[in-house]
């Protein structure tokens, strides 16, 4: 019997080790992915359709980042409840570097507190991997319009009383319209469009008096001629446009939503991974390529750390509460 136990636990012994050994030890994949990524294709995910101005900029950056990253860029566009589709989907993506949510940090952070239920906490779901740029939205009307100031959309709302409309598309959109409503004792009436684009046939056929759009779709057609930009949505002028006033200077006083744009990635990313993509995008967005054509769609580069971009990401998450709550904007499903 003795000879027995003996044998049994030489034999059981050295599989226990083994065992042990192997749940210990560093994991292969997990040094792979701090080493070697990206190893593979890597996806962008934008939250909007193609042809929106998300998916423009979307698209550009995937275009640049691909030879400093030296992988192919896939953009997925998954569209849909102003951006929260695409946030969920990011968050509960695997946290391995080749899902980034390249959008508006600042969109991102309006969603916790314009929904009742947001899918996912996102200060702690996501993690901002590389910064973009700064951006405003704009107060747009009709070129053929009579409008060029503020003041004088403002005289025009004021006698239509709650017969004027306006047209919003994304969260920042909303917030910046609620508070010239409210700041400016205006009765318009807020009607959503699933993008931008969609917003022009009624703008133009004069069944909208007024937008607020994002400066990708706002800029291009005002170079058409066919929109006209009364205002920016930031305190200070941006400049990339200084030749656009700001709605405080129109006399909106106090009406500042700032909107900044981010590749953001799941929380549990490895920190080696994000400083990676880090990396990606501070040498593309320092290029003068790269910021002319920020500067033409009426953005100023903006540069971070991820240590310096997650902070302002969860400082403008409370912001934004208290955006809502000034802005009294009911809350969506």
């Amino acid at each position: 019997m003795k000879k027995v136990c003996k044998w049994l636990f030489q034999a059981i012994i050295p599989v226990f080790l083994i065992a042990v050994a192997v749940q210990i030890a560093p994991s292969p994949a997990v040094a792979e992915d701090a080493d070697d990524y990206p190893s593979k294709d890597i996806r962008f995910v934008c939250a909007f359709p193609p042809g929106s101005g998300a998916d423009v900029l979307v698209r550009y950056f995937a275009d640049k980042v691909q030879p400093v990253a030296g992988r192919t860029i896939i953009v997925e566009n998954k569209s849909g409840a102003s951006g929260n589709i695409a946030t969920e989907y990011t968050a509960r993506s695997k946290p391995d570097g080749y899902t980034i949510y390249v959008h508006a940090a600042s969109a991102v952070a309006a969603n916790m507190h314009l929904f009742k239920k947001p899918p996912v906490d996102v200060t702690t779901a996501l993690q901002v991997a590389g910064t973009i740029n700064q951006q405003p939205f704009m107060l747009t009307v009709d070129a053929s319009k009579p409008w060029k100031t503020v003041a004088e959309l403002t005289a025009y709302l004021k006698e239509k009383g709650d017969k004027a409309s306006y047209a919003v598309t994304a969260p920042t959109g909303q917030v910046m319209g609620a508070l010239y409503k409210q700041i400016m004792g205006l009765k318009a009436v807020e009607v959503p469009y699933r993008t931008g684009p969609d917003t022009l046939p009624d703008i133009y056929a004069g069944r909208i008096d007024y937008a607020l759009h994002d400066p990708v779709l706002a800029l291009a057609q005002t170079r058409a001629g066919k929109l006209r930009i009364l205002a920016v949505s930031t305190l200070t002028r941006m400049k990339a446009i200084p030749q656009y006033p700001t709605m405080d200077e129109e006399g909106v006083t106090g009406l500042n939503v700032p909107g900044w744009w981010a590749a953001m990635v799941p929380s549990a990313t490895p920190k080696p991974i994000v400083n990676k993509i880090n990396k990606w995008f501070v040498q593309v967005v320092s290029t003068d390529e790269v910021k002319a054509f920020l500067n033409k769609f009426g953005g100023d580069p903006f540069i971070l750390s991820p240590e310096e971009a997650q902070k302002l990401f969860i400082s403008d998450v409370e912001a934004w509460g208290g955006y809502v709550k000034m802005a009294k904007i009911p809350l969506k499903g």
